[in-house]
């Protein structure tokens, strides 16, 4: 007998306002490239911890979900861990080869401001 799974939680970073960034953004992808990023941040529940090519530690307990979007573009998302969740800070097209340094910026604030809940 096997034993399901048990996903890790999945939370969205939210502003002072009740805004959730993440999810707003998630809800602006068209349908497919939207699921291939569920999908992906499925896999990272279901099946953590993970390494490349899904998924990249970063730094300072930050972590990227890498997904490779059906319109042939390339999407990130950063998210941290907070008391057995899995938090979603900050989501993004990636346009460059390199991570922009105001995305990392971004992403690390949130997860500061995460961890002093």
């Amino acid at each position: 007998m096997t034993e399901a799974l048990e996903p890790i939680p999945l939370r969205f970073w939210r502003t002072l306002a009740g805004r959730e960034p993440v999810r707003e953004w998630l809800n602006e992808l068209p349908l497919d490239d939207r699921r291939a990023v569920g999908r992906d941040m499925m896999k990272v529940q279901f099946g953590w911890p993970m390494g490349l090519p899904l998924c990249r530690a970063l730094s300072g307990g930050l972590w990227e979900v890498r997904s490779s979007l059906p319109s042939k573009r390339e999407a990130r998302v950063f998210f941290g861990f907070h008391e057995g969740a899995l938090i979603a800070l900050h989501a993004f097209i990636k346009k460059t080869q390199r991570t922009p340094a105001g995305e990392l910026t971004l992403a690390r604030q949130r997860l500061k401001e995460v961890a002093s809940w």
